[in-house]
């Protein structure tokens, strides 16, 4: 099926757009019966091998992308989203490659392909003076698109509870997480994956410490389930194993990084307090309390942290 097909499937999927227009105006993303108003028609942009990535764009005024944590896709910034659209911010959130809405290929679960993905968003949407945000394994593909396709459309970055440095232990960086509880995850995962997840939802929200209903925790449980186990696995064993702790060096942006120093996910220690030292002249803000899940349990402070980095 050639790409102009493929595009027509996906149109037809969502709610009978393609009948909207005719195919050629949809390709070219038009808006029917305005000619020459470029007005994209459907929530989908295509990367260069082929992949379909789902976004959501709310709001009107300087942009910000926000990028998800692992498994996680775009309704993981909900709060964040509607809020900060309520205050003149255009916000652009996206589904990783494998998540949510967007398409699974076989590969490109490495933080290159990642990196180009986010780089594929930008362009298509013609982005500038962007505030890219990224929570967990979404600061990975922050600090991957910089230092791969540069600074050119970006205006400052936000890290929320990095991933970054480095996770795993290793001859130089002896503070990480050992190789063997790393591959235990993986085995947890791999026997018994919706326990394995369920599990884990306290630890992430620090409940009961903070407050966070039965619902939510099944809400994020069951969006961690909807990415496939090969996928789970393959970026598990990219955002821990990769080393980011020369490209941090690179950064020239003004930074916010915000930590929970109740964070079992990433421990501040391993990843926040490292990266800020790292970036030069970044800010590092410490929530007193807050576990991984900070956008969710810290969602007031954290809006209004992200609101005022951005009108900075």
């Amino acid at each position: 099926m050639n790409r102009r097909n493929v595009f027509k499937s996906v149109a037809a999927a969502f709610g009978g757009l393609a009948a909207a227009s005719s195919s050629a105006s949809i390709a070219k993303g038009e808006k029917p019966g305005i000619s020459g108003t470029k007005v994209r028609q459907i929530p989908f942009i295509a990367t260069s091998d082929g992949t379909w990535l789902f976004y959501r764009e709310w709001g009107a005024g300087r942009p910000v992308v926000f990028l998800a944590p692992w498994g996680l896709h775009s309704g993981w910034w909900e709060r964040q989203m509607a809020y900060l659209a309520g205050q003149g911010v255009r916000c652009i959130a996206c589904d990783r490659r494998g998540h949510g809405r967007s398409s699974e290929p076989v590969g490109g679960y490495e933080f290159d392909r990642l990196a180009d993905d986010l780089n594929t968003v930008v362009e298509e949407l013609d982005l500038r003076d962007v505030t890219l945000v990224g929570h967990s394994m979404g600061c990975g593909e922050v600090v991957r698109f910089l230092s791969r396709r540069g600074a050119r459309r970006i205006a400052r970055i936000v890290m929320v509870a990095p991933i970054t440095p480095q996770s795993v232990k290793t001859a130089d960086n002896p503070d990480g997480i050992e190789p063997a509880a790393l591959e235990q995850v993986r085995q947890a995962l791999s026997r018994d994956r919706p326990h394995a997840i369920a599990a884990a939802a306290p630890a992430f929200f620090g409940a009961p410490k903070n407050a966070v209903s039965v619902e939510t925790m099944q809400w994020w449980t069951n969006m961690l389930l909807e990415c496939s186990l090969k996928v789970l696995i393959e970026l598990q064993r990219a955002f821990t194993e990769t080393d980011f702790r020369d490209e941090l060096q690179t950064i020239a942006l003004p930074a916010l990084i915000v930590h929970g120093d109740n964070d079992t996910s990433t421990p501040i220690d391993l990843t926040g307090r490292k990266t800020a030292s790292l970036i030069r002249g970044s800010q590092l803000k410490v929530y007193e309390g807050a576990a991984h899940g900070l956008p969710i349990t810290h969602m007031d402070r954290l809006n209004a942290d992200l609101l005022t980095f951005i009108r900075s």
